[in-house]
């Protein structure tokens, strides 16, 4: 599939990076340690320009309308996706930005009109992440009920159909099972070759088919090096096979990277197992059926942990040199990138991005930042 050229989600690049969440109170952590993090619109934008000038890919908001409860009330305190995306463009230059969008409650004309508009303030920098909307108490808030899973692919299925219309054909007509539009019509339509950048979630036979149908990255979380290898093949077959189409894998972890490991573990320890959100962390796993009844204990309590440290993704904790060698591990997949997330993103990422991404370069899995960026990073170290 041809893309521009320039296009940050596209570049050579054999691990792209990211972060996950910056719009949610906790971002992905969920815990009660001390954290200067917080989900505003001016720590945002600090946190982008690091990026920029650290020459990571993109960042992906969590949509959410609600929290999950628990004594954080996890990811309650929350920022829109598309206006976030449309505010953050406005003051940003290179980081590629998505939308994560829950299809049941924005029409698909709404939505394509609004990415529209913010692929002209981003000058081609916005791509969209599709949800089903699987939280029942957020669709209860507008006025239905969590659908059923097939059903709720087969929506997002006629959702995309419609916004892809909108953004390439001049008038058209639309009778299905959800939406009936006459004389479809949009313009601008968005700058990017041959749309803005789609990603997706689904990890079910439905949500990974509705991937390899319509996006260019099929973003899950990873079990062993191994599961990630079978998923990445996986996907690019069936993209390959079912719709003659390229797609690529895309996962996320989180970082506690320090000098040592005993340093690394014992802020692990502290934030996660002292200062974890245990009670929304059971929740979120009772949501998804991870029951006592079908899993060991031992592995309850790992996936409690994973959605405490960064929700549910992959642990990258250790020193500089043991987080890039897990980087490089899984780079080596075939997975082509990584969100991350941290603690606390004003204080971590600095220290990370001076003495791991350095490492990743040396590896051949990033290239070096432009000689401008790096000018503008500057040479103080960085603490933790």
């Amino acid at each position: 599939m041809f893309r521009e050229a320039g296009n940050p989600m596209f570049n050579d690049n054999k691990l792209k990076l990211g972060i996950f969440g910056p719009n949610v109170n906790n971002s992905c952590s969920m815990t009660l340690a001390d954290t200067t993090f917080k989900p505003n619109f001016d720590t945002n934008v600090k946190i982008a320009k690091m990026m920029e000038d650290a020459g990571y890919e993109c960042i992906v908001p969590v949509a959410r309308w609600r929290g999950f409860g628990g004594s954080s009330n996890f990811n309650g305190n929350c920022m829109e996706t598309y206006t976030w995306a449309a505010a953050m463009a406005a003051v940003t230059e290179k980081i590629y930005l998505f939308c994560t969008s829950h299809v049941p409650t924005m029409h698909p004309i709404v939505a394509s009109k609004m990415l529209s508009t913010i692929d002209d303030v981003s000058k081609g920098r916005i791509g969209l992440n599709t949800v089903v909307g699987w939280f029942p108490k957020e669709m209860e808030m507008f006025g239905g009920t969590k659908m059923e899973h097939d059903k709720g692919y087969e929506y997002a299925t006629e959702w995309m159909e419609v916004v892809l219309k909108m953004w390439s054909e001049q008038f058209f007509d639309h009778t299905g099972q959800f939406f009936e539009i006459k004389d479809g019509w949009q313009e601008p339509k968005p700058s990017q070759s041959p749309r803005p950048v789609l990603i997706s979630a689904g990890t079910s036979k439905k949500g990974r088919d509705y991937s390899a149908k319509f996006t260019d990255f099929n973003f899950g979380y990873i079990e062993s090096m191994e599961q990630a290898t079978e998923w990445t093949n996986y996907m690019k077959k069936l993209a390959w096979e079912q719709y003659r189409r390229e797609i690529n894998t895309f996962t996320t972890g989180f970082v506690v990277c320090r000098p040592t490991e005993k340093e690394a573990k014992e802020f692990y320890n502290y934030y996660v197992r002292e200062q974890g959100d245990w009670e929304v962390a059971n929740i979120i796993c009772d949501m998804f059926g991870i029951q006592s009844s079908s899993n060991s204990a031992e592995f309850l309590t790992k996936m409690r942990e994973n959605f405490i440290g960064g929700w549910g993704g992959w642990s990258f904790v250790g020193t500089p040199e043991q987080v890039a060698d897990e980087m490089i591990k899984l780079s080596k997949t075939g997975v082509s990138g990584t969100l991350v997330s941290f603690l606390d993103y004003m204080e971590e990422m600095p220290y990370f991005n001076e003495n791991v991404l350095p490492l990743l370069e040396q590896a051949g899995i990033r290239n070096p930042i432009k000689e401008e960026s790096a000018v503008e990073q500057g040479t103080e170290q960085a603490v933790y």
